[in-house]
């Protein structure tokens, strides 16, 4: 088998995976799942929504961590005008339904996001992470598309996109029931951090593909660190908060997801896999 165009070659050849390995997501997957139900809900922390961030800007309260949302909002637009018009290519056919989930996502991250933090409580909190939990949908159902290719894809995206809404109901529904479970959502976003480069190292997908998740996996994590350091950090910098800076971080993970898709058009020269064929051939 030839490796996909942007593949490096000497990854590729020579180096077949043991069987046992392709199993390994699923094995990951159940034992979160058993963890995390062994270890019972997940409360959201007691002081969640009392920010650093004090700014106001033309009467809009929290303007900070309010307008650093934008940058979501223009790398969905960027990745949406890029990778759409080439939705049919082969170097895109197989993960588009999710990555298609993904940019809706994040431009809806944007609105949200805004949305909660104009006035900070558990009701608008729904309408951030409800987007959120699309955006890992879109991404984990994009990979899976690229190591399965097929029709398969729309099928990931509909499970997934209904398991998001579905987690974000139940820390709603417990929420206001006295004892909010975050268990579902959190797992949503840890399998994304786990499940994605597992599956690309496993079906050696391109190196290009390969370096953009992975920095946008490290620059997501730097985001959840400055968000638990939103007054630490306000107090050591003075002009930025945590969680405005968590914003800032969490845009350059989006943007370099999209820098590595639109990444696949430049090697056109090197030529076409079969259609259906998946970018990250097994």
């Amino acid at each position: 088998m030839q490796p996909a165009p942007g593949m490096d070659a000497s990854i590729a050849q020579d180096h077949p995976t043991a069987p046992w390995i392709k199993h390994a997501p699923t094995i990951i997957t159940v034992g979160m799942i058993v963890i995390l139900a062994l270890h019972g809900p997940i409360a959201q922390p007691a002081h969640y929504h009392e920010f650093a961030d004090q700014s106001v800007a033309s009467g809009i309260p929290h303007a900070a961590d309010v307008f650093s949302n934008a940058g979501f909002a223009l790398v969905a637009i960027w990745g949406w005008l890029t990778l759409r018009p080439r939705r049919a290519s082969d170097h895109l056919r197989a993960g588009w339904p999710g990555y298609r989930l993904f940019l809706i996502g994040l431009f809806l991250t944007a609105f949200g996001s805004a949305f909660y933090h104009l006035a900070p409580d558990n009701i608008s909190l729904i309408w951030d992470r409800l987007p959120i939990a699309l955006v890992c949908a879109g991404l984990l159902a994009g990979v899976r598309g690229d190591i399965r290719g097929g029709s398969k894809s729309e099928i990931d995206v509909i499970v997934l996109a209904l398991y998001a809404v579905a987690s974000v109901a139940w820390w709603a529904i417990t929420d206001r029931n006295g004892a909010g479970d975050l268990r579902p959502y959190l797992l949503l976003q840890g399998l994304a951090l786990i499940l994605i480069p597992l599956w690309q190292a496993i079906y050696r997908c391109p190196r290009t593909d390969r370096i953009a998740f992975a920095t946008a996996m490290v620059l997501y994590i730097l985001a959840k660190v400055a968000e638990v350091l939103d007054h630490e950090i306000a107090s050591a910098l003075g002009f930025v908060t945590g969680h405005t800076l968590k914003h800032l971080i969490a845009t350059a993970a989006t943007a370099a997801v999209v820098w590595g898709l639109t990444r696949r058009f430049s090697q056109d020269g090197h030529g076409a896999r079969r259609v259906g064929q998946p970018t990250c051939p097994p």
